[in-house]
């Protein structure tokens, strides 16, 4: 039972990075009905973004673990946002109107684009990081059974349910939400009812590369190790999340994400660790085949 439990905590939290990443794409693809596959590298950059910046803020003596992670998850977030609004504007706007294949292998160039940018860059070699977050709770369940939640994987939880929350209120009660909504529904209308739809779009991008940035900086501080690389698989992982979930609908991207992180804790529990990537993969096959529209999405409406 504690391990079935402790499994449990691990999927959590190793599903709210494939949440966070997802929501970026289900974003994306519910705003212009295509799919960013650079999205994946996008995440990667952030995790690069937020080691640069710890190991900057440990030069200058920045002594505080919170504030340090603050500081750097605005650092994060800012500087992914423009890599975001970047491959909007260079991969995405000027196909706007073009045949769906263009800007999908616009967008695979894209993605190629970053990994080789950021190899050139920072080097092929994995970077560390010391763990910057300690502690934990035990919890416990029995007289040989403990749980164990670290801190880290505390914050980690913590923070994509204020964030699912936050995005949730911003697409249902503001007015930008209002215009990302008519945007989907009719683009061509919303620009006629005065909605800026390029803007609206960029700020969409924006808003899904922000999160990624998130997504990279929790699983620096998690994993301690990052490469040029890890935004291909961790990418591919959050598409088929969104997926499974209904790509386009943002709690079913975060469910999504929360169920391939239950598949993956769980599956070398009873199988071989090596094809833990299969089944996951096999989930996508399963849902494409199946159920197309996910778990909480809806029939699609043909963009034309």
């Amino acid at each position: 039972m504690d391990i079935f439990l402790q499994q449990l905590v691990n999927g959590l939290t190793l599903g709210a990075f494939y949440g966070l990443i997802a929501l970026g794409y289900t974003m994306v693809y519910g705003i212009i009905g295509m799919i960013n596959f650079a999205h994946g590298d996008i995440y990667m950059i952030g995790a690069f973004i937020s080691l640069i910046g710890f190991l900057l803020f440990g030069v200058v003596g920045v002594e505080s673990v919170p504030i340090a992670i603050m500081m750097v998850l605005a650092i994060s977030m800012f500087f992914t946002a423009c890599y975001g609004w970047a491959v909007e504007r260079i991969a995405y706007r000027p196909l706007r109107g073009s045949p769906r294949l263009a800007p999908l292998i616009s967008a695979i160039g894209m993605s190629i684009l970053l990994q080789n940018y950021v190899q050139i860059t920072q080097g092929a070699r994995v970077k560390p990081l010391q763990p910057m977050v300690e502690g934990s709770y035990r919890i416990t369940l029995g007289p040989e059974a403990h749980l164990n939640i670290s801190l880290l994987q505390g914050i980690i939880m913590v923070l994509t349910v204020g964030l699912m929350l936050a995005f949730s209120f911003l697409i249902k009660r503001t007015s930008l939400g209002r215009a990302q909504r008519a945007t989907q529904q009719d683009m061509t209308m919303a620009g006629l009812l005065g909605v800026n739809v390029n803007r609206t779009i960029s700020i969409t991008f924006v808003m899904g590369a922000a999160l990624a940035a998130v997504a990279g900086m929790m699983a620096t501080l998690y994993y301690g190790v990052i490469d040029f690389y890890i935004g291909f698989i961790a990418g591919i992982k959050a598409f088929t999340a969104a997926v499974l979930g209904g790509i386009g609908s943002l709690p079913g991207a975060m469910l999504g994400g929360l169920l391939i992180g239950m598949i993956e804790s769980f599956w070398p529990l009873f199988f071989s660790m090596e094809y833990r990537d299969v089944a996951v993969f096999g989930v996508l096959v399963l849902v494409l085949i199946f159920r197309p529209t996910g778990l909480l999405g809806r029939p699609e409406i043909e963009k034309v």
